[in-house]
């Protein structure tokens, strides 16, 4: 049979195209590029991959660069649409019939269905212009490097296993003297594999050189028993006796192939039994059929992942009864022991392996490697399942998986084995409501779960959709003893008492015992915070104490034990991570162990003193609030890196993003007596809530951080969070209340010796004065606050307050001294950047204009303000330009001139010193 030459070649030195683009690609570097991608033709190859093939373990600061470069002169020697650029790498693209690899293992597949027939003549053909294609060792004309080692190994295992096949189909055929030649080339690189050395003693037998044969056996007697310390294998001992004894050749030969070719192992199928009320994993076990019968020309290894309990072993049995049909020469299941203290030595599986695949006693190889060899030898051709349930880490898995493909294994474990080389991950979460709410109705006696609906929903949100809760709380409502569900829901919602009801404590202790210091550390801090709100990694590693650097191999080491899980990515590109509910009760539990509880009052402490320095770093990007104190007494922590570079960027994006972990993060300080964190981050939050009008979080968290602030016996703190529910009771409507608030907060600002905040007190006032009508006390307290904010230096509070009394002079009708003000107001707002101030100003001038009736003058001021307050992203001050616009517009278009409000009753005098 003759096929046309494909036109690349990795199956031996490099092969290209011939032409003269490809005559340029004589330097190493791009030659080894196009190795990488040919390896993997026709997929992504990512971008750190190629970087180690390149520069293995030290690549130079330009890699990526030179990447880019060598990727050019691949393009221009090969054709523009050959190679494929995406952001994470590259890809090749090569036609059927094009590359070597791809001929080979085609060539394999067409003979192993012609063997599969009965047709051996065929099948050895196939496999003649198979190994045709093959010039030497894989790429030999390059550099060997570590990126390249799995995929030629891989590629090597399956070169062997045809060779092996392609001996025995010659003896089969009774062609003894044309396998020697090619055996004894085998066998120079590949000296413990017995099967080669079992067909070279039969091909030596059947052409008629019995010594030969004889001669052959007491040579890989003696490699074995020197090297490996073991005898050779039943089969080989088999021969060899047959061989003694001389025994006809075809009769020896025919049985000797028996007893090693693959269709006649028989099947083995040792699954566990199948759960009867498997539910909600309908998706999950779809992906995972898939992806264990895709090997991609190499065997399927799936990795599925998730916390203890959450199903993965039910999972991997459920698709492996469902794959039996696949997988015909057997399905193999092991415990790996990973959940426990002691998991199980490959060295010991691989001797359970080589048991059920008939090498037994004194054939199994005593060393780790020759274990090993073994095994991948004798599952080669073969269709088989491994399940490798409860893993402990890819360096227990790696000796255990097969060669060739064909087989597929299922790892099951609590960690991703993200180190496990072709491994696809398939991660299990938890089940949804409905999902929750069958398991829990198949768990529980008939109707008991149906008998009160709302206990049960109840109960489902305490297990929190892990099937290994929901599974025990049905097994307390079946039974002789069942619970009523309404006493189980009643325990359940006591959580010092949940982890207990539901049995799940045993398996968190076992999957999260060996957390390493840190993240052990991060771990118990996450419990005692409880919280429910996602967070970023410098958080976590905040309260682990690391740094930014440090901070990320927390993260990775929780996330690895599914201690944490993540949340998504948030609108400012943050990685965001959370803690299921039975997770945090136990790590709540471990954080108030004795000896922990100092630890945990230090990792909030830290924790909120990055909030507050990337608060205060956030702040600074939106507009200045006039209602806010000067602070600085609580402790800050300013996180490094991209945290602190998010805040300062994009400040209303990073106080979206971080809104439920900033509330939450203050009712936690105010718990633990932290109260100048508490208070200092509520009043740090006011210019935030107030410009997007988060009323219910501002008045949430000064009313908790107003708690922790009397009981610790901050009169400071509790000024300023005074000043700031006023300022809500202000924007009710409830005048009354917001004056007393206003006033408290005055007077302890006073007794503190504080002018500054006894200064934004007395504007609270004087804007409740003027709600009310009160425009000379108003006033008054206006010019009392703005020699208070003159005394302290607070440009930003004058420019508030001189805009204030420009305003009530305008209430007032003296549109000339209002004028004066607002002006003056104007100028002090673009003197100092504040532009959300001037935005107010110019909104109030344009009142003024328009009470004149100059229009367009008016229009000016009030498109001058929208504009910025588009810019600024001040939704209520866009709103109020729009109404004030149209507002002025329908009034002109009337006939009437507008006109300011005066309240009907207001006491009006002018005070007697103007500022």
């Amino acid at each position: 049979m003759s096929h046309p030459e494909p036109r690349f070649g990795v199956l031996g030195p490099l092969r290209i195209p011939t032409g003269a683009g490809a005559a340029g690609l004589n330097a190493v570097k791009p030659r080894m590029l196009l190795a990488t991608l040919l390896l993997d033709a026709g997929r992504v190859v990512p971008l750190d991959t190629i970087v180690e093939a390149l520069w293995p373990g030290r690549p130079p600061r330009s890699a990526v660069a030179n990447v880019r470069t060598y990727a050019s002169s691949l393009r221009s020697a090969l054709g523009g649409d050959r190679l494929r650029s995406e952001a994470s790498g590259y890809a090749i693209r090569v036609e059927p019939g094009e590359l070597d690899l791809h001929v080979f293992d085609d060539l394999v597949r067409r003979s192993a269905a012609a063997r599969g027939a009965g047709r051996h003549e065929d099948a050895l053909g196939l496999l003649d212009d198979a190994l045709g294609h093959w010039r030497g060792r894989p790429l030999a004309d390059l550099p060997a490097g570590a990126a390249w080692e799995d995929a030629i190994g891989r590629i090597t295992e399956r070169h062997v296993a045809a060779a092996e096949e392609h001996a025995a189909l010659h003896l089969a055929l009774g062609r003894h003297t044309a396998a020697i030649a090619p055996l004894r080339a085998l066998l120079a690189d590949h000296p413990f594999r017995e099967r080669l050395w079992l067909h070279l003693v039969l091909a030596h037998y059947g052409s008629g050189r019995r010594a030969e044969a004889l001669n052959t056996y007491a040579e890989v007697r003696r490699l074995l028993v020197a090297e490996l310390g073991v005898e050779p294998c039943a089969e080989l001992r088999q021969v060899h006796d047959a061989v003694l004894r001389g025994e006809p050749v075809a009769g020896t030969v025919a049985a000797a192939l028996a007893s090693v070719l693959p269709h006649v192992v028989p099947a083995v199928c040792q699954l566990p039994r199948d759960l009867p009320d498997f539910q909600g994993r309908d998706t999950a076990l779809r992906d995972l059929r898939h992806l264990a019968c895709d090997g991609r020309g190499a065997p399927a290894v799936v990795v599925v992942a998730g916390p203890p309990g959450v199903g993965k072993s039910a999972l991997a049995t459920r698709a492996g009864h469902a794959l039996r049909d696949r997988f015909p020469d057997g399905q193999l299941h092991l415990d790996l022991g990973g959940a426990g203290d002691a998991p199980a030595s490959p060295h010991d599986l691989l001797g359970d392996l080589l048991s059920w695949l008939g090498v037994v006693g004194r054939a199994r190889p005593a060393g780790i490697a020759a274990r090993a060899a073994l095994y991948r030898s004798r599952m080669a051709g073969r269709r088989m399942l491994l399940i490798l349930d409860a893993a402990a880490d890819a360096d227990q898995v790696r000796p255990l998986l097969p060669g060739t493909e064909g087989c597929a294994v299922i790892v099951t474990g609590r960690r991703r084995l993200s180190d496990l080389p072709g491994a696809r991950l398939l991660e299990l979460g938890m089940l949804d409501a409905a999902a929750s709410r069958a398991l829990l109705e198949s768990a529980a006696a008939p109707g008991a779960a149906a008998a009160d609906p709302a206990a049960a929903e109840a109960i489902m949100r305490s297990c929190g959709g892990l099937p290994l809760a929901i599974r025990q709380a049905g097994g307390r409502l079946s039974g002789r003893r069942a619970w009523p569900p309404g006493v189980l829901a009643e325990r359940l919602a006591d959580e010092p008492r949940r982890l207990t009801a539901l049995g799940v404590r045993p398996g968190f202790a076992a999957a999260f015992g060996d957390l390493p210091g840190p993240a052990a550390a991060a771990f118990r801090s996450l419990g005692a915070l409880g919280a429910t709100a996602s967070l970023p990694t410098w958080a976590i590693g905040a309260l682990a104490d690391r740094d930014d650097a440090e901070a990320e191999d927390v993260v990775d080491a929780l996330v690895e034990a599914h201690a944490i899980e993540p949340a998504g990515v948030d609108a400012i590109d943050q990685p965001r991570f959370t803690m299921h509910g039975l997770v945090r009760l136990y790590a709540g539990e471990l954080a108030d162990r004795p000896g922990a509880r100092s630890e945990r009052r230090a990792s909030l402490e830290r924790l909120a003193g990055g909030w507050l320095a990337l608060v205060e770093s956030a702040n600074a990007g939106i507009p200045v609030s006039p209602f806010v104190p000067r602070l600085g007494g609580a402790g800050r922590r300013p996180p490094g890196g991209t945290a602190a570079r998010r805040a300062a960027d994009r400040p209303r994006a990073w106080f979206d993003a971080e809104r439920p972990a900033l509330v939450e993060a203050v009712g936690r300080t105010a718990g633990a007596g932290l109260a100048d964190h508490a208070w200092e981050l509520a009043v740090s939050l006011v210019p935030y809530f107030d410009m997007h009008g988060h009323y219910g979080d501002w008045y949430r968290t000064h009313s908790t951080a107003l708690a922790a602030t009397q009981a610790a016996g901050h009169r400071r703190g509790e000024a300023a969070l005074l000043r700031g529910l006023g300022q809500l009771r202000a924007y009710q409507g409830d005048h009354e209340r917001a004056t007393a608030l206003f006033e408290r907060s005055r007077r302890m600002f006073a007794e503190c010796g504080d002018g500054h905040g006894e200064s934004i007190a007395l504007t609270g006032l004087a804007t409740v004065a003027r709600m009310r009508g009160r425009y000379t006390d108003s006033l008054e307290h206006c010019h009392r606050a703005l020699e208070g904010a003159l005394a302290a230096g607070d440009r930003h509070g004058e420019t508030l307050i001189r805009a204030s009394i420009g305003r009530l002079w305008r209430a007032c009708g003296d549109r000339d001294t209002a004028l004066d003000w607002l002006s003056a107001a104007l100028d002090l707002s673009r003197d100092t950047g504040d532009r959300h101030r001037e935005a107010h100003v110019l909104h109030e001038i344009g009142l003024l204009r328009a009470g004149d009736g100059a229009r367009a003058a008016a229009m000016a001021r009030f498109r001058a303000a929208l504009a910025i307050f588009h810019d600024i992203g001040d939704r209520e001050g866009i709103t109020g330009s729009l109404a004030v616009m149209d507002r002025t517009a329908r009034l002109v278009h009337t006939g009437r001139a507008p006109h300011a409000d005066r309240p009907r009753g207001a006491r009006v005098a002018r005070p007697t010193h103007t500022g």
